[in-house]
């Protein structure tokens, strides 16, 4: 079953669960409109990943408004399991995320979260798979000077 990676996926990318849920629903239907295009022996889940990338960008291009995500909703916390001391609010990795470049995000959603390989995210996204390396490389060393505590490590 793919909906659970394309839902985690489509939450990374919209950074709100219920827009993340709309995503996913559109998608599917749009992959249902075109499953006679779907080409037996290709790669069904990079075909609905691109699918919910397509929509996302589409959906973006067409919004005349953004709304931010509710503070409270996002007052969760994740914990360093080395360091239960040292939290990290789950709300400054989502805006950090939200900050890396779309090409970056995307790579490392793909790869990190949503455990696509790099070839299958270098089909979702269209380029080399050598590009999607480098984006998640850059991406993952971005998230790190973003949430690193000023002043470094002690």
């Amino acid at each position: 079953m793919q909906l659970p990676p394309m839902r985690a996926f489509a939450r990374a990318l919209t950074l709100n669960a219920v827009e993340a849920d709309d995503l996913v629903q559109e998608a599917m239907l749009r992959a249902w409109r075109s499953r006679a295009d779907f080409e037996p022996g290709a790669n069904f889940r990079a075909w609905l990943f691109k699918i919910v990338r397509n929509q996302f960008y589409s959906s973006k291009r067409k919004a005349w408004r953004w709304a931010p995500l509710d503070p409270q909703v996002a007052e969760q916390t994740l914990v360093a399991a080395d360091d239960p001391s040292s939290g990290l609010s789950l709300e400054a990795v989502r805006e950090a995320i939200g900050r890396l470049p779309p090409g970056q995000r995307e790579a490392l959603l793909l790869v990190g979260a949503a455990g696509v390989s790099y070839e299958e995210a270098a089909q979702i996204c269209a380029v080399a798979i050598g590009t999607v390396k480098s984006r998640v490389s850059r991406a993952r060393h971005a998230l790190f000077q973003m949430l690193e505590p000023a002043g470094g490590s002690d």
